[in-house]
């Protein structure tokens, strides 16, 4: 049997990025264009599918969310019968301090290096302090005389260390698209992130995917950043991956595989919230506690998340907020609705349960985010999962993203 390829994953989550890298998860089949990619489906089950496997799997998970952990260890759990010991709630900077003491934390053989370091301090959406972020890596308040590494703003140079270490064939990081227009971060991030081991690594230039162009109903946009190593790499992979608009056999990018903003052949047309919300009752007639609960927050006749979805189009970004800022499923007449079979049918105004979100971010139906007391005594509320949910990567990117890794990595490597 052939071994999996090993995945290091930082600022986890609830395993969004994880799940796309495993594949093996179910998606509606909109989601994959079968003319670009005849070999994705595993199994059909009319309008939803199983992906097939990868060849990736996931060897540690990290974050400092102990929600995200009883959530990830829910779902994967199915899948590794050692779930809760592969994830590690704790700052990332704790984590490479007891490594550098001589504490073995981190595993050997890792292929693969994934991460989608805090990306508040470059949103548009926040106070964009960037780089000079007064956050520390755990969470709270930078202390007066804790060094300016340590803050929130700078833990990707914390995940460069983990690359440091480990020294993955590739990493792979992501952040919001903000980031491209704040100063020069993005340059001074490759650059950084070129320093890993010693120089040891080729960066990609960084580049912006909306998710909607790769079979997500979403607005989403975010800048995702690769890196080789060089000294495993075959010779022609090195000058190739150096001037890599020249070579867009070799470019890991995954190519788009549908027209919401994409260009080009065999495009399929983007999925919208009417497919993502196929066969979703409404809250008051589904056993599935995901479906039942949304947010209650009253609507306001302006900001953010106090519009209604469009149904035949693409969602705004799942945003990381659990009560105003939730977007509305539907809204009354009297507040401008505009779904009218639905009001007609006596439907009353309400926000986007946690389901709705889920299978915006393209989440499988299997993933149950409310959860009760674990044995750590964490359990998983509507507000937290909301949370949770914003912060992810859409699990069909992530799959989009590894499969090109897959389908590339013996041009790439010795």
């Amino acid at each position: 049997m052939k071994t999996k390829k090993r995945v290091l994953s930082l600022f986890s989550g609830c395993g969004g990025m994880d799940i796309g890298f495993e594949g093996g998860f179910t998606c509606l089949k909109r989601s994959v264009n079968q003319t670009i990619h005849p070999n994705w489906i595993d199994l059909d089950y009319g309008q939803w599918v199983r992906v097939r496997d990868t060849g990736f799997e996931t060897v540690f998970a990290n974050d400092i969310r102990p929600d995200a952990k009883a959530a990830w260890v829910s779902y994967f759990g199915s899948k590794y019968k050692n779930a809760d010991s592969l994830y590690r709630v704790e700052s990332i900077v704790d984590l490479v301090k007891r490594e550098r003491s001589g504490e073995k934390i981190f595993p050997e053989n890792i292929d693969i290096v994934t991460g989608g370091f805090p990306c508040q301090d470059f949103s548009f959406a926040g106070k964009r302090k960037g780089f000079n972020s007064d956050k520390s890596h755990d969470g709270g308040k930078l202390a007066a005389g804790e060094p300016a590494i340590e803050s929130r703003g700078q833990l990707y140079m914390w995940m460069r260390e983990v690359v440091s270490v480990v020294k993955p064939l590739i990493f792979v990081a992501e952040n919001v698209k903000g980031l491209t227009a704040f100063e020069d971060a993005k340059e001074v991030i490759e650059h950084d992130f070129a320093d890993a081991a010693d120089g040891g690594y080729i960066v990609i230039p960084a580049r912006v995917l909306h998710a909607a162009n790769y079979g997500v109903p979403q607005s989403r946009e975010r800048v995702f950043f690769y890196g080789f190593r060089r000294n495993a790499l075959k010779e022609k992979a090195i000058n190739a991956l150096s001037n890599i608009s020249q070579n867009p056999q070799y470019d890991p990018y995954p190519l788009p595989t549908h027209n919401f903003s994409a260009m080009g052949n065999d495009l399929d047309p983007f999925v919208t919230c009417s497919e993502a919300f196929d066969g979703l009752e409404e809250p008051d007639k589904t056993e599935d506690i995901a479906q039942t609960k949304y947010s209650k927050a009253k609507y306001l006749p302006r900001g953010q998340g106090n519009i209604e979805v469009k149904m035949d189009s693409i969602s705004p970004a799942i945003r990381s907020e659990h009560h105003g800022n939730i977007e509305f499923r539907r809204l009354s007449r009297d507040n401008g609705g505009t779904h009218e079979e639905e009001l007609s049918r006596g439907l009353e105004q309400r926000r986007l349960t946690v389901r709705e979100c889920a299978r915006i971010q393209t989440f499988p139906d299997e993933y149950q985010f409310i959860l009760p007391k674990t044995d750590d005594n964490v359990s998983v509320s509507a507000s937290d999962a909301y949370k949770i949910i914003g912060n992810a990567v859409p699990c069909v990117l992530g799959y989009h993203i590894a499969m090109r890794l897959a389908e590339n990595w013996n041009k790439y490597f010795l």
